[in-house]
């Protein structure tokens, strides 16, 4: 049996199939996680979110922001974007179906020490504290959704307090989840910056190369970030490769971290 992590998906399920193939992925033997982002911006969400369902207990997926997006839509908790492609989705015969299988996914998971999230982990963040987090919004998605969604957008806060409750506590748990890309030593997070390393502003970093991260001795593998690309290291895999803007689809095998990788068909227009 393996395990192979695969980058964000976002629509685009022919490279999907083409990477399941040359890793020869076997439904019955092998695993794949996925890092978020299942759907949006590229052209196939509908028959990325059957496939990945189909799979039943051969996949895990984590909740991105996108995903999220795609659910908040469907509730009237916001409206679509101009750049946005989940009409498909929204307009299926079994989108109530998908729709209640997604909200249905996790914000983290953690195993054999690998955690998968699909943006970051706060800095002050244990792996034990961030599962328990995680637990809290997987939670609300299932229990009181609506009220979720209606609350669930905002830059604020912008850091974590033990002492939150209510909507912006767990607003700042899934900004953390599917939002994060770099934050200050503090753990104060920044939502703007969508670029690449050199350009980060002032004051901020990577959320992954926080000094003394309390989440450092597990390996997170995340998303998010295409502007970051392919990054292995020995607490941090990014495979966000950005498929959908032109780059490459990743998958990683976790025994030993073997890459596998393959080529955008018909990528649209950057627009990170």
């Amino acid at each position: 049996m393996s395990i192979y992590a695969i980058g964000d998906i976002q629509g685009c399920y022919k490279e999907l199939q083409q990477l399941l193939k040359q890793i020869r992925f076997d439904h019955a033997r092998d695993h794949l996680w996925f890092v978020g982002d299942l759907v949006n911006r590229g052209p196939d969400s509908l028959q990325v979110l059957r496939f990945v369902k189909s799979l039943g207990d051969s996949a895990i997926t984590v909740l991105g922001n996108h995903d999220l997006h795609l659910l908040a839509v469907a509730e009237g908790a916001t409206e679509l974007h101009r750049s946005d492609t989940l009409d498909e989705v929204l307009n299926s015969p079994d989108r109530d179906e998908l729709l209640t299988w997604l909200r249905q996914q996790r914000l983290l998971h953690a195993e054999s020490g690998f955690v998968l999230v699909h943006a970051g982990l706060l800095p002050q963040w244990s792996v034990k504290q961030a599962a328990s987090l995680a637990r809290e919004v997987e939670q609300a998605l299932r229990d009181d959704h609506t009220n979720f969604f209606a609350h669930m957008y905002g830059n604020n806060p912008q850091s974590w307090d033990d002492g939150l409750t209510g909507s912006m506590r767990l607003r700042v748990i899934t900004n953390a989840f599917t939002r994060l890309r770099i934050c200050t030593p503090q753990g104060e997070m920044e939502f703007k910056f969508k670029g690449e390393v050199e350009n980060i502003p002032a004051g901020y970093m990577p959320w992954f190369e926080v000094p003394k991260r309390t989440s450092s001795d597990a390996t997170v593998i995340f998303g998010h970030w295409s502007a970051l690309g392919l990054k292995v290291t020995p607490n941090a895999i990014a495979l966000d490769t950005g498929c959908l803007w032109g780059g490459p689809m990743t998958a990683i095998r976790l025994e030993d971290r073997q890459l596998f990788q393959v080529n955008c068909n018909t990528p649209v227009a950057k627009n990170w």
